[in-house]
């Protein structure tokens, strides 16, 4: 061929036949559908949608949902503000001869806070947000983590029921920005279950290793009783084949290397002890373990003291609780192991064998004892005399697990009732009964969540509406009545208007002041700067929170440079841990230049300390009032779930949650603030 010359070649047709699409693998979890196996599997979200969805819903109850717990207030939104601003409540559990507090739990939320302060400026409000931000990320991270574990390792349907039950869940929604270590445990419950759903195996050293770890985190950096929900793991880990074949020959062996992998494992996680252990005694200015003091005091405090100082309640609160924050999947997950047992007898391919052998465990304990550490947690409460909901806080997760897995049994059962009857495997792949029975129970949940979570925010959100209005509309009005607020030409454009600056505010010298309601401050971050906080006498005869010390004196300073507060290692003398009162916390009530207080003018309730400050006229002129519920006088159904129209609301009371001013005192601070503008 000539150079130069190109020639075009046509490859001929090809005979080959097109690639017949591959099957889906089986599913291999421990539940397994019997139903339109052959067919395309459930539909359940991907990890990233499932990420942006649940995101979506935290990030709004990071943004709507109420303080509802003072210990959150007082022993971490205060703490943190001391460490972020300077100045805060202290109370005795964050004094270093009783320490049990962790500031290494409390300095892991300062980061956002000083970021917004660094980016946004001064204002304190955003970095509260910015905080609940923070932990509305690493909650939807810890539950789309345990979902899709639940996806892979248990069913699909199991995963799909588990994720919409605690997306729009009353109690997730309390619980997943709340600022306390309990809900700290809640996400590293979570993030550990993700591994411990896995069957344990000789090979599978991850599922050893992470999941230990997530749960030593939760226990030491945050709350040591949480620890008591591994036990099942521990116990699977130790004793249990899992996903091992394990003959007779070799079981000492296999025993031993167990043994020997999980305590090294454990050695390991314990190493997290090391900087928190220093972080608090770098805060408290003494060699400081925080989960141990918290386990002494609670445990080994005495007669005298302990947590019973601080109320008892039934035994059955915790049922009367969850049943307000769960509903109906309350009663689900607590039939969750009978309904296990059922399915073993009625059902029992659904659990993924036939006939187990001696050498390996069947499906049936792999899931029970899954199921087991909500049943156990709930029980340990239970029997405890004191109680609060934050408590139940690190099971909520798998609450919500077991739950699905009921749900899933359940709708099992009517698949072989169903084949029973019709004689036909073929009708009830193709009825759509099943999926609408779980539909309907997974809407209905939710829409009772939602009415729930509406009825707390319509009902008990007024502390914080009440404290956003007045940084937005009260002290804006007092500066502008004073004059210390630029005056713009009429028609200035809005976007040409500066944000209003607060800091004249310090010129006035301005008291806020908490008497009964001292329980619903909601914390100094939504107290503007400037703004002093005090407590007047009331009823309660217990100890309130002290003002963190200001001074060094009485503090030991040698090592200041690597800790950036050391007024945390001063020593008061007036705090104790028998919940004693202490007159020294009170300030007179004609001191404050505002108050806050809640009346409740249709059924008045007063006492010589308690009088209805909103109602003396002379003294007290009411600048923001917010409805707040009157429960006592209102209908059990009514104020628990909200809904609209006339007819269900009359059945409710409410009274006014008040931000009251001293009209005189105000009055005179302002006229002394004018003469220094004029001067």
């Amino acid at each position: 061929m000539a150079s130069g010359i190109q020639t075009l070649r046509f490859r001929g047709p090809e005979n080959k036949e097109p690639a017949k699409p591959q099957p889906e693998p089986r599913h291999s979890g421990i539940l397994q559908d019997q139903l339109r196996r052959a067919q395309r599997r459930p539909w359940t979200p991907k990890f990233s949608v499932a990420i942006r969805i649940m995101l979506l819903v935290r990030a709004f109850g990071a943004m709507y949902s109420n303080i509802d717990d003072c210990d959150e207030v007082f022993n971490f939104w205060e703490p943190l503000h001391f460490l972020d601003r300077g100045y805060g409540f202290q109370t005795w559990e964050v004094t270093p001869q009783h320490a049990i507090r962790s500031w290494a739990y409390i300095l892991l939320h300062l980061f956002p806070a000083t970021l917004v302060h660094f980016m946004l400026g001064p204002g304190k409000r955003p970095a509260f947000f910015a905080v609940r931000y923070l932990l509305a990320i690493v909650s939807t991270v810890a539950e789309c983590a345990f979902y899709r574990t639940v996806v892979s390792k248990i069913n699909e349907r199991v995963g799909r029921y588990l994720y919409f039950m605690m997306l729009f869940n009353a109690g997730m929604w309390n619980a997943s920005t709340a600022f306390l270590p309990s809900s700290f445990a809640m996400y590293t419950t979570a993030f550990a279950f993700s591994y411990a759903l896995e069957p344990a195996t000789l090979s599978n050293k991850r599922r050893t290793l992470v999941a230990t770890v997530f749960f030593a985190l939760g226990a030491i950096v945050g709350w040591p009783f949480a620890l008591a929900i591994s036990i099942p793991f521990v116990f699977e880990e130790l004793f249990v084949y899992g996903g091992d074949r394990v003959s007779p020959q070799v079981k000492n062996s296999w025993l031993v290397q167990r043994w020997t992998r999980f305590l090294t494992v454990v050695l390991a996680a314990a190493l997290i002890f090391i900087p928190v252990i220093g972080i608090d005694s770098l805060a408290y200015g003494r060699l400081t373990a925080v989960p141990w003091n918290i386990v002494k005091y609670n445990i080994f405090g005495g007669s005298e003291r302990g947590p019973d100082l601080y109320g008892t309640s039934p035994w059955y609160y915790y049922i009367h609780n969850l049943l307000l924050n769960f509903n109906y999947l309350l009663p689900l997950a607590l039939i969750s192991l009978p309904a296990l047992a059922v399915t073993y007898v009625v059902d029992h391919k659904r659990l993924g064998f036939v006939t187990p052998s001696n050498d390996q465990s069947s499906p049936f304990t792999l899931l029970a004892l899954r199921l087991a550490p909500f049943y156990l947690w709930l029980t340990i409460l239970t029997a405890q005399a004191h109680k609060e909901e934050r408590f139940m806080f690190p099971a909520y997760p798998l609450l919500c697990f077991n739950a699905a897995v009921t749900l899933y049994l359940v709708r099992g059962w009517m698949e072989v009732a169903f084949v029973k009857v019709t004689k036909s495997p073929y009708q009830a792949s193709r009825t759509l009964l099943f999926r609408n029975f779980t539909l309907s129970l997974v809407v209905g949940t939710s829409f009772l969540s939602l009415c729930r979570i509406r009825a707390m925010w319509v009902y008990y959100h007024a502390p914080l509406s009440v404290m956003s209005n007045f940084e937005s509309v009260e002290l804006p009005q007092l500066l502008n009545n004073t004059g210390l607020l630029p005056v713009f030409p009429p028609g200035t454009p809005e976007e040409d208007i500066p944000v209003i600056d607060l800091a004249p505010l310090k010129h006035f010298d301005l008291v806020l002041c908490f008497g009964k309601e001292w329980h619903r401050f909601s914390g100094h971050y939504l107290v503007p700067t400037g703004i002093r906080v005090e407590f007047i006498k009331s009823d309660f005869r217990g100890q309130l929170p002290r003002h963190f010390q200001q001074t060094l004196a009485g503090t030991d300073t040698s090592s200041n440079s690597l800790w950036f507060r050391p007024q945390t290692r001063y020593v008061p003398t007036d705090v104790n841990d028998l919940n004693k009162e202490d007159s020294s916390r009170y300030v007179l009530p004609e001191t404050c230049d505002y108050l806050i207080d809640l009346d409740f003018p249709l059924h008045p309730a007063e006492s010589p300390l308690e009088p209805r400050y909103a109602a003396e006229t002379k003294v007290w002129e009411r600048a923001i009032c917010k409805p707040f519920l009157d429960a006592r006088h209102s209908s059990l159904l009514t104020r628990t779930l909200w809904l609209p129209g006339e007819a269900w609301q009359a059945q409710n009371e409410f009274g006014d949650y008040c931000l009251l001013k001293n009209k005189v005192l105000l009055k005179s601070k302002q006229e002394k603030v004018r003469r220094l503008v004029r001067e």
